[in-house]
């Protein structure tokens, strides 16, 4: 997919982060832009600062775990705008309590959270989106948000990596579907290492009824593990992912990395495997 202008474009998870570098980009390439959240301030500052830019611009409160919700953003989607063009299913959570404990430790709640937000909201995204993107018979072009934690063997990223496996493994899935029937929908799944975002304070959105009982306070994890990637990987704006992002998108590449080191931490997972031998922890 190489042209956008004029064409639709809905970013889930689109008030913040990778999402909200991905929604200004749309709107600099003259699409017309549906913006997806669950956090309802974040979502109206950005549908105003994109409108007071030009911008095309419908904001839709959106619980990705929900089917419901997603229904209603097609709904919504079409009646507005009458297609999807190019659709990120980008919402993510993870949050820095998962990652103080060992998994045995970890509530039922926290799983609950993080796969239905992070994998079921790329499932409802797929199952929602793709019937009105295959009747339109036209290019469009699907991206899915997963991590470089879905492809290293990370203790303390459990849950967030196996929610991100899992939209590896879908979006592989889904590819080479949509290439046996010569479909004009293209498919990439986005790797990213660290980008600018506030999703380790994702608990401000946690639903109540998923919440966990109050905890004293604990060293923060989440400045350990970024401080240790950033010795050898900076942390990209939002702006510099979405510029890769698209740059995929108009070469129709399949896996798209923010840095290099991605792959690299990758090729030594890969090698362990290949080579019968046990995990290790990524080292750069």
């Amino acid at each position: 997919m190489k042209d956008f202008k004029d064409k639709v474009a809905v970013i889930t998870g689109g008030a913040s982060g990778i999402g909200w570098g991905l929604a200004e980009r749309c709107a600099s390439e003259g699409m017309k832009v549906v913006i997806a959240d669950i956090e309802e301030p974040a979502l109206k500052q950005v549908e105003k600062t994109l409108k007071a830019s030009g911008a095309d611009v419908l904001a839709v409160r959106t619980d990705v775990s929900k089917i419901s919700d997603v229904e209603t953003l097609a709904q919504k989607t079409i009646e507005t705008f009458g297609g999807v063009h190019l659709l990120f299913n980008n919402a993510g959570v993870n949050t820095d309590i998962s990652m103080r404990k060992p998994v045995w430790e970890n509530t039922l709640a926290d799983w609950e959270w993080m796969i239905g937000v992070n994998l079921w909201g790329v499932v409802h995204g797929v199952k929602v989106f793709m019937p009105t993107m295959m009747q339109q018979n036209t290019e469009c072009h699907i991206v899915n948000t997963s991590s470089m934690a879905g492809l290293l063997a990370e203790p303390q990223l459990i849950i967030y990596a196996v929610t991100k496996a899992g939209i590896i493994a879908l979006s592989e899935g889904l590819y080479l579907q949509l290439k046996q029937r010569n479909s004009p929908i293209g498919v990439s799944v986005l790797c990213p290492a660290f980008v600018s975002s506030r999703i380790f304070e994702a608990e401000r959105n946690r639903p109540t009824d998923l919440k966990n009982p109050p905890e004293p306070p604990k060293p923060r994890q989440r400045a350990a593990l970024v401080s240790q990637f950033n010795k050898v990987s900076p942390t990209l704006s939002p702006e510099q992912s979405a510029n890769i992002v698209f740059k995929a998108i108009r070469e129709g590449t399949f896996y798209i990395f923010t840095d290099p080191l991605v792959q690299e931490l990758f090729r030594q997972r890969a090698e362990n495997i290949l080579k019968g031998r046990n995990p290790e922890p990524p080292h750069a």
